[in-house]
């Protein structure tokens, strides 16, 4: 179900996409746009693995440094069918992880120094197969495309503003302007509810990888409680990546349509509800 309603987000972003380009700058303003997103965002899906270990100051670490977390990564990972990605510790005090990476062969599962010191270890290992399951499910290659067709939204009227203009003279003003206003706020919308919907999947997952969905639902409420407790000073762009918010900028009612992440407490009890007998 996730996966399906990762379609229908995808499938309504690009009809989002197309609309604004016909009315904003016919088709060759829908050209201007595709090819100025796909040139933003070809960097950060190749290179995305050392950009991001650069911004949360991660090192790579191995099995003469870390060798219990390789070996627990390296133990879930063949669970998961998975090529060993690499391992990395990024010097924060608070407990998180992410992952990153184009695809399984050029993965990157992450930890923060904090999430060594607070977190047993059964909620651990419920991370890292959080984690292994978004190398999986190849979440930074949708994840890259929603961002690809957001920002060419969201940048069409500037290309339009500097490009020359529609390529035609039937357009609706009004419809244009209120396109150019609301059309980059749906398409973010329509982002963070991809990327929550991802997050939702690799809870799924990644209870399957561990066997047992409870180890995850721990770790997210004391992940979720600590980020709101010991800081972390991390560029906003990265922050979605992270297992759980680590600006603590995520809440429920209306704030949760704003959010890359769902309400932990949603997490949770979907989690629960995948353990027997519940």
């Amino acid at each position: 179900m996730n996966n399906v309603k990762t379609f229908v987000l995808m499938a309504g972003l690009m009809g989002l996409f197309l609309l604004a380009g016909q009315l904003l700058g016919g088709s060759q303003g829908l050209m201007m746009a595709l090819v100025f997103g796909i040139a933003i965002n070809f960097g950060m899906y190749f290179f995305s693995d050392k950009m991001v270990l650069r911004m949360y100051g991660a090192k790579v670490v191995g099995p003469e440094q870390a060798p219990e977390l390789y070996a627990m990564i390296d133990r879930l990972r063949q669970r998961a069918g998975l090529p060993m990605p690499v391992v990395a510790v990024a010097p924060h005090e608070q407990p998180n992880a992410f992952a990153t990476g184009r695809n399984p062969e050029h993965a990157v599962v992450a930890v923060t120094t904090g999430i060594l010191k607070y977190v047993p270890q059964d909620e651990l290992e419920g991370v890292l197969a959080h984690e292994l399951a978004h190398v999986k499910n190849r979440d930074m290659l949708t994840s890259t495309i929603a961002a690809t067709i957001a920002g060419a939204i969201s940048n069409l009227p500037y290309l339009l503003m500097f490009g020359g203009g529609r390529d035609d003279e039937h357009g609706h003003p009004a419809a244009q302007l209120a396109l150019a206003l609301l059309g980059p706020i749906g398409a973010m919308l329509i982002q963070f509810a991809i990327s929550r919907q991802r997050e939702f999947e690799a809870d799924r997952v990644g209870a399957q990888i561990l066997g047992r969905p409870q180890p995850l639902a721990n770790a997210l409420r004391r992940l979720d409680a600590l980020a709101h407790r010991i800081p972390m000073d991390v560029a906003p762009a990265a922050a979605p990546l992270a297992q759980v918010n680590p600006l603590a900028a995520h809440g429920g009612g209306m704030l949760k349509w704003f959010s890359t992440h769902p309400p932990t407490e949603e997490r949770v009890a979907r989690l629960e509800a995948m353990t027997p007998g519940r």
